[in-house]
């Protein structure tokens, strides 16, 4: 495994931990972190590169944002 790939992973990881603090959110905030989160795991699998991972997280943020509407 690469760095770039172990970095990216690792980046998914922390953001997937931090979503058991979701237990305050409303389902609209809770689909937005959620979306975020698979968001960068998507975006660093495939791209294997940190900034796949931002632009997954930022694009599956919207769209979780959206589900809830």
């Amino acid at each position: 495994m690469t760095s770039s790939r172990l970095s990216a992973l690792i980046a998914g990881l922390a953001v997937a931990a931090t979503l058991g603090a979701c237990a305050g959110m409303t389902p609209r905030e809770h689909s937005t972190a959620v979306g975020a989160g698979i968001g960068a795991a998507a975006g660093a699998v495939l791209t294997g590169s940190p900034e796949g991972a931002v632009a997954g997280a930022a694009v599956g943020g919207v769209v979780g944002n959206q589900v809830k509407r």
